[in-house]
């Protein structure tokens, strides 16, 4: 099996391109559960999308249960919006992050990572809460990449100019 990453801040086009790559490669996608979880979870109880730190622990472990369920198999398979991403988010937002993630991604690592450059506008919907610190993350993702040793590629938008 063959893993690639997509990963970038909020309304990048990770979704968009993961489903894309999935389709004309005839890969399996492995779509971003945060959205997933959290618009069920607001349907459930009637309320907004507000979470704990608790939800983001179940999000990074269901997202470590994918990663755990592959086979060797010869499919290549796009992770949209993977644990990186879950682990950034609980150091910004909680000041720490539990050991099994970085086992995690020691342990299942992406064969490569395409890091999505904030360059298209913010596009605001419920789920989304950054748009003033894209570059922040995007910055933060990439020394996360740099610091597993996996290849990366930066996908920027196409200008109408290029």
């Amino acid at each position: 099996m063959f893993r690639v990453g997509i990963i970038g801040p909020e309304s990048t086009g990770k979704s968009t391109l993961s489903k894309y790559l999935a389709s004309r490669y005839r890969g399996l996608l492995v779509e971003e559960y945060a959205r997933t979880y959290l618009e069920e979870r607001a349907h459930a109880c009637g309320s907004t999308y507000a979470y704990a730190r608790e939800d983001v622990l179940k999000i990074a472990q269901w997202q470590v249960e994918q990663l755990r369920g592959m086979d060797d198999g010869d499919t290549v398979v796009f992770f949209d919006t993977e644990l990186i991403i879950t682990k950034v988010w609980l150091l910004h937002k909680y000041g720490e992050c539990p050991t099994f993630i970085e086992e995690a991604l020691r342990n299942y690592p992406m064969d490569v990572y395409l890091l999505c450059y904030p360059d298209l506008p913010w596009q605001p919907d419920p789920v989304r809460e950054n748009p003033n610190i894209r570059e922040y993350l995007f910055d933060w993702y990439e020394r996360e990449v740099q610091a597993l040793d996996v290849p990366y590629y930066i996908i920027r938008h196409a200008s109408e100019n290029v």
